[in-house]
């Protein structure tokens, strides 16, 4: 019990470290934020157009839609600009309450991958690296990039940091709990 609770806090300690280098200290993700000197304009718009808080994509069309105005709204947006807007009235970086989170999320993510690690017949150290790297593929694969295919995203830099993080993760979990 003792193992696997130090397994999960180390696992989950690095996959919070990768987080945050790749974010924060290598700005690897630094393209998914673009800036533009239009923003004050484009935020003044947007505040005066919209009234929750929200993700909105546009052009869109209002619930309820038929069939028909959909494929007839399809073929009418083909070629013309789109956009994805997450719109948040009032600004609110509650840093320390986010990296609590953030953390939590990792160690929760630890633990569910050492449980099914243990659930394994035979664990080696090469077992925990691929299953690791299995895990964070699934992932990457079915949320990001599917996200990516439809939203014209480019998610490289999310595949490195899938690769990377569950490496290490996958690494020290097969390294940790196959000592002698």
């Amino acid at each position: 019990m003792k193992n696997q609770l130090i397994a999960t806090l180390v696992a989950g300690l690095l996959m919070f470290i990768w987080q945050f280098l790749t974010w924060g200290i290598l700005n690897l993700h630094e393209k998914e934020f673009t800036y533009t000197p239009n923003q004050d304009a484009i935020l003044a718009a947007l505040s005066s157009n919209l009234t929750e808080d929200g993700s909105y994509y546009m052009p869109n069309l209002p619930p309820g839609s038929s069939h028909e105005e959909h494929e007839a709204a399809m073929k009418d947006m083909m070629g013309k600009p789109w956009a994805i807007i997450k719109y948040q009235k009032a600004a609110d970086y509650n840093m320390g309450m986010n990296m609590f989170r953030g953390i939590s999320v990792d160690i929760l993510a630890a633990f569910l991958l050492i449980w099914l690690l243990s659930q394994l017949r035979q664990n080696s150290f090469k077992t925990s690296l691929i299953a690791s790297l299995v895990v964070g593929s699934i992932g990457y694969l079915s949320i990001t990039y599917t996200n990516g295919i439809w939203f014209d995203a480019n998610t490289l830099v999310h595949l490195l940091d899938t690769l990377v993080m569950w490496g290490l993760v996958g690494s020290w979990l097969g390294w940790w709990l196959n000592r002698p």
